[in-house]
């Protein structure tokens, strides 16, 4: 058997993430993620890759807890996060990330700050060694009652939170009683090889605010910060203000450079020569009109208050950007976008917008340069490539990159991969990856998946380990991979007329491209299903409301209620401006929620949602399940009560392939239905 026939082997597979780059540009190292000992969860661990791509990747770290977020300090040591024992101290404290330090010189790591809070993201200053912490404290008082604070709550046995603003909770998790701080630590004396980094110095948020990110600059004395704030407009909405908080000689100060009504300034990167503050500009959107980015540059040639220089190197509507990377000289920048169904490197000058496009195929991520300007390296993926470290060259055009030796082993793909093309009614042209299994021809047509893509601002561009077309091509199905109406990377045009209006033109979009699937001769047009997770969901939702043409239909953490949800999500408020205020528009609203069309579904359905969804809570899964079964459709509810918006337990991702191969199986392909085992 291969990975792809094997959920054991497939979930057991070696899974690589983020890049760090030594100084000295002879260290690449990457954090891996593997099955733990038990079998139940992931641990994760770092890993160097050779630059040059001889030699086999080798492990750096090793224990229970787990490693991750590397990144080199001036000198070569590789700092990174984990939960593991300080074997120095008699009474290692309570579980919490620590940062930690492995010298470049060898030895055993050793922790070099500690919060009582934990350590959560951080950053190292380029040249001096300077270090930003993100770390949890409370509400009031001084980060070091955060402990006391806890464990006076814990003795109590209190749970709750007070909330005096939106929103209460996040993704996945609850929001308080304390908040994210950043705080910056001089570096550790270097005649102390012992030494940790200085007392943290608090930098953000302010009274009212919630940090959203942050990048320290090369010399270490500039900050650029990002906060939520509220927005005046509607008192439960939030926007993203960008400002420089700076050491300077007669003291810190602070400098807004991005802060205005409509837009979210956020993503901010430092060139590395110190020049270039570079961040993202997102348009808020609105009914009929898309969230478009602008990146914007600010000269710092002058100190952070030069305002001779501040220009959109890519304007608004240009691209979706997806990462910025200064380059070590000149007013270069890496940039990756979404196009077509791919994610490339461009290099683009700052100062004349001149844009050449590095790489000829596939999604990239977590880009960085070599000091001396001779390479870029990154992690390459594709829909038919998992992420692999590569190394490309900073000035060559449509390349193919060298592939470095990293970590992850898959059996070769059960099938092939091509593209789909057609033509809306509107004359827009359409385009979809079509995954075709091992022996698909006109005298074995394939059974197709039509599988849609969350977001919606999202694009079948990259390889997925949780929703993966190969498991099913393995099985023998062709899986449909379709970009329709607001996906990204086609530009502006292809996602205002959908932008609050998502059950015309992106429903007609998918049928369009499920037609030309369907005329080719080794697709099997009487043996069609449609499936969907998120805004995928929504649309699977949406379409058993409206064709009988699928004979089943999968739908995982959808959106049922539109109302209901936009009420109910965590982040209320960026729904509310693309669908406008239900209480006064109220038509948009009825017009596209899925449930009103309930009464018209005849496609058996399986549902899926996980209790620990905040994006789309549960009550959206429950909701529609209910409704489902008072009208008599025929369906399943598959409920995972601590998974959130995404399955991630291996255990778990097994059950959730192995129920809806079951679901498909009998319904699609007229087999026995089998109860997967353990449910």
């Amino acid at each position: 058997m291969s990975t792809f026939d094997d959920l054991d082997a497939f979930v057991a597979t070696r899974r690589c993430a983020g890049l760090a780059l030594s100084p000295d540009g002879t260290r690449l190292v990457t954090t891996v993620s593997e099955l733990a000992a038990d079998g139940k969860s992931y641990g994760t661990a770092l890993w160097e890759i050779d630059p040059a791509g001889q030699r086999a990747a080798r492990r750096l770290t090793r224990s229970s807890a787990g490693e991750s977020s590397a990144a080199f300090t001036p000198s070569g040591d590789l700092l990174f996060t984990s939960r593991r024992a300080d074997p120095t101290v008699e009474e290692p404290a309570e579980d919490r990330d620590a940062l930690w330090l492995l010298s470049a010189h060898g030895g055993e790591a050793r922790p070099v700050a500690e919060r009582p809070g934990g350590v959560g993201a951080f950053a190292v200053a380029r040249d001096a060694g300077t270090l930003t912490l993100v770390t949890p404290e409370p509400v009031a008082g001084s980060p070091d009652t955060a402990a006391e604070q806890r464990e006076a709550r814990e003795r109590a046995g209190v749970s709750a939170r007070l909330h005096t603003h939106f929103p209460v909770r996040l993704w996945d998790h609850d929001l308080g009683p304390g908040r994210d701080h950043l705080q910056r630590c001089a570096p550790p004396d270097p005649a102390d090889p012992e030494a940790g980094y200085g007392e943290p110095r608090h930098l953000a948020p302010g009274e009212g605010e919630r940090l959203a990110g942050s990048a320290i600059a090369p010399d270490g004395r500039t900050v650029a910060v990002v906060v939520d704030v509220p927005d005046p407009a509607d008192p439960a909405s939030w926007r993203r203000r960008l400002a420089l908080h700076t050491d300077g000689d007669t003291g810190p100060g602070r400098l807004v450079v991005g802060d205005e009504p409509g837009a979210d300034h956020e993503a901010p990167t430092f060139t590395p020569d110190g020049r270039w503050l570079l961040w993202v500009r997102e348009r808020h959107p609105r009914p009929g009109r898309g969230m478009a980015h602008t990146l914007r540059a600010r000269s710092l040639a002058d100190g952070p208050g030069d305002t001779t220089a501040e220009v959109d190197v890519l304007p608004e509507e240009a691209h979706q950007v997806r990462g910025v990377t200064g380059a070590p000289s000149g007013d270069v920048v890496y940039v990756v976008v979404d196009e077509a169904g791919h994610a490339p490197v461009l290099r683009v000058s700052i100062t004349d917008g001149s844009v050449t496009r590095l790489t000829r195929s596939g999604a990239y991520t977590d880009v960085v340069a070599a000091a001396d300007g001779s390479a870029l390296y990154a992690l390459r993926s594709a829909v038919d490539a998992p992420p692999t470290p590569v190394r490309l060259d900073p000035q060559a055009p449509d390349q193919d990159p060298v592939p470095l030796r990293g970590v992850t082993r898959l059996d070769p793909l059960p099938g092939t991969l091509t593209e789909v093309h057609a033509t809306a009614a509107d004359g827009t042209a359409l385009r979809s990856w079509l995954v075709l299994p091992g022996g698909a021809s006109a005298a074995a047509p394939a059974p197709l998946v039509l599988w849609i893509h969350g977001g919606p601002l999202s694009s079948w561009n990259a390889w997925s380990w949780r929703w993966n077309p190969w498991l099913m091509a393995a099985r023998g199905w062709a899986v449909l991979l379709p970009d329709p109406r607001l996906s990204t990377g086609y530009g502006q045009e292809f996602l205002d007329p959908a932008t609050g209006a998502w059950g015309e033109l992106p429903y007609t979009d998918l049928m369009t491209t499920t037609d030309a699937a369907l005329a080719r001769d080794d697709v099997d047009a009487s043996r069609v299903a449609a499936m969907g997770g998120s805004f995928g969901g929504y649309m699977a939702n949406w379409i058993a409301g409206h064709t009988d043409r699928f004979a089943a239909i999968v739908t995982h953490a959808s959106i049922w209620h539109l109302d209901g949800f936009v009420g109910t999500t965590d982040a209320s408020f960026h729904w509310r401006r693309e669908w406008g205020d239900p209480l006064e528009e109220r038509e948009r609203y009825d017009t596209h929620s899925p449930h009103r069309h309930v009464r018209s579904i005849r496609t058996p359905m399986l549902v899926i949602h996980g209790d620990k969804d905040y994006r789309v809570p549960i009550g959206e899964g429950l909701r529609l399940w209910y409704d489902l079964q008072r009208c008599g459709v025929a369906s399943q509810f598959l409920y995972y009560p601590d998974e959130n918006h995404w399955i991630l337990r291996p255990g778990d991702a097994q059950l959730w392939y192995r129920t809806v191969w079951a679901f498909l199986d009998h319904h699609v392909l007229g087999r026995p239905y089998e109860r997967p085992a353990l449910v």
